[in-house]
């Protein structure tokens, strides 16, 4: 699968020092996103990138900043809620797990492992999408928007019928 943002950077053209890219989304890479994420819109995406090569590789870390302008509906109401995402994140890449002299101790107070580096090369458009998508409301609300339960919903409070009492019903019937 070619994800809708790809921008794919092989690992042995990064210097030494590394360097600084600078990526921005396309319309149709806006839209194809927007429809992945289940959102209204993406009217802007674009990050700025700075790659380090850590020790002789190939390790390489990633740190940046993504700035996007999107639209979620609203999940009282649903009417387009816009937002201005601006977002500093860091990433590692390392070898992938398929690689014979790869292993990597995980604990739950370390940083995430590196994702891997598929073929010499990583996508730093996904890798930019993947924090946009971390970035996103999770419930969008447009302003004043309140919910309130159904009229017609029972009270918490009430009992509610045994289930076994219908059989207990056939039972005496029986009888």
């Amino acid at each position: 699968m070619i994800p809708e943002f790809s921008r794919p950077l092989r690992v042995d053209t990064l210097s030494a020092r590394g360097g600084v890219v600078d990526i921005t989304a396309s319309e149709s890479e806006r839209e194809a996103l927007s429809a992945r994420f289940g959102i209204l819109e993406i009217g802007a995406l674009s990050a700025r990138l700075r790659l380090t090569v850590i020790g002789r590789g190939p390790l390489v870390r990633v740190s940046g900043r993504l700035e996007a302008e999107v639209v979620q509906a609203c999940v009282v109401t649903l009417t387009p809620v816009p937002a201005r995402i601006a977002e500093d994140f860091e990433l590692a890449f390392g070898p992938s797990e398929d690689d014979e002299c790869t292993e990597i101790d995980l604990a739950f107070e370390s940083e995430d492992p590196p994702d891997p580096i598929i073929d010499g090369t990583i996508d730093i458009g996904e890798a930019v999408a993947e924090q946009l998508a971390l970035a996103l409301e999770p419930f969008p609300r447009a302003d004043g928007a309140v919910f309130a339960p159904p009229a017609e919903a029972a009270p918490a409070t009430e009992e509610k019928a045994n289930p076994f009492a219908a059989l207990a019903g056939l039972r005496k019937n029986d009888g």
